[in-house]
């Protein structure tokens, strides 16, 4: 039969590939790089399964240089030294793809600084996690950093359609569009679960798949709308204060095999868009929501699923925050840039007014010309808001 079929299926050089064109493409600034043999430093963060790894491996087989791959959950100082020191001599530089890197310690970062910089070693790190957040800025400041998407319903086809050349299995049309929809464009994934139902049953169906993986991983339980038209029935259900619908909805997509993550950041920003300051509380309670489901998943998922979408679609509704940033943002693209008064700059700072001094609020110029971008509505919380602003402000 076969093993590892992802291993197997590992592009090795660039033209077979799958996926990251704005990478990959011949008029790229990455590909460029490569072809001409100067590959710098480079942090690839992305989702898992869509060609980080593959490509580390790429850029070492292609500069013909040693390649050493370390996991940052089990990284020893003493072993990236000692990678270092038996090439410190060698015309050859190695690449050094670290995994996981957003798991290494603030001090075991510290450690790549010197080599990073002195480029005793190409360095490629990998991470899930957005480097902004999760990595020092020395280390941002001597890498590229190359952002990785989901790999698409085509690219996830091609890689489908490889395997079938290197295996002889037939597979069902809705098989084939569950395991490309549930894999959430994540191509190890895919292949994972391929491995194994063929080795169930040469003919893959639908029901060896779900039996496998009863839920999709990502977004997306279809090719077809039902995916798009349940979440959007769902959230104009709860937009609309109907609870029945919403949990009908949710239970459609629940059913589907759609994941708890995508549906609870959706009610985050339905929380934030549709509620607002009209029940500050909405945000929080979606925002722990989210949290919660990506720590437990389903079947318990359902259930704070549908404790979060109850109290959301219960909650008072306004849209005044969704609009005043829609509003000031259109203002800044096409009105000319408004000055900053000078008391409000570092420079003027001894000509601001501290309303601390005068009992929390003086009246003082805080933009060079009046503008305005929010229309508070007179509904549940916003209206104390407002009530607060005119206390504040001493106009009641």
């Amino acid at each position: 039969m076969m093993d590892n079929l992802a291993l197997r299926l590992r592009p090795k050089s660039l033209t077979e590939f799958f996926g990251q064109k704005h990478l990959c493409a011949k008029d790229g600034a990455f590909y460029h790089l490569l072809q001409n043999k100067t590959v710098p430093n480079c942090i690839f963060f992305g989702p898992a399964g869509v060609g980080k790894t593959t490509l580390a491996r790429i850029v070492a087989h292609a500069l013909e240089l040693p390649f050493y791959e370390l996991d940052a959950t089990s990284l020893k100082v003493e072993e990236f030294r000692k990678i270092l020191h038996n090439h410190k001599n060698a015309l050859q530089k190695p690449v050094i793809f670290i995994d996981e890197v957003h798991r290494l310690s603030k001090t075991q970062q510290e450690v790549l600084l010197i080599p990073m910089e002195n480029r005793d070693a190409i360095i490629i790190a990998a991470s899930t996690e957005n480097p902004y957040f999760t990595l020092s800025s020395g280390i941002r400041s001597r890498s590229m950093l190359f952002e990785f998407y989901d790999l698409n319903d085509t690219d996830m086809l091609e890689i489908l359609q490889k395997a079938q050349q290197m295996i002889h299995f037939e597979i069902d049309a809705d098989a084939k569009a569950y395991l490309i929809a549930s894999s959430g464009g994540d191509a190890r994934s895919l292949l994972n679960l391929l491995e194994f139902a063929i080795k169930v049953n040469l003919h893959v169906s639908l029901q060896i798949l779900k039996s496998l993986r009863p839920n999709a991983l990502s977004d997306g339980v279809s090719k077809d709308e039902t995916h798009y038209d349940l979440i959007s029935a769902l959230i104009k259900s709860v937009r609309g204060s109907d609870v029945d619908a919403g949990l009908y909805y949710l239970a459609r997509l629940i059913d589907g095999g759609e994941s708890a993550d995508f549906i609870a950041r959706r009610l985050v920003v339905l929380a934030s868009e549709d509620i607002g300051n009209a029940n500050p509380q909405a945000l929080n309670l979606a925002t722990s929501a989210l949290l919660a489901v990506s720590k437990i998943g389903f079947p318990e998922a359902r259930i704070i699923l549908s404790q979060t979408l109850i109290y959301l679609t219960c909650s008072p509704k306004s849209n005044a925050a969704y609009n005043a940033i829609n509003t000031a943002l259109e203002y800044v693209k096409t009105q000319k840039k408004l000055p900053i008064p000078k008391h409000l700059t570092n420079s003027g700072k001894n000509a601001y007014v501290y309303p601390h001094d005068f009992g929390g609020w003086v009246a003082q110029k805080y933009i060079s010309k009046k503008v305005t971008f929010f229309q508070h509505n007179n509904i549940a919380f916003e209206k104390t808001l407002h009530e607060w602003l005119q206390k504040i402000k001493r106009e009641v």
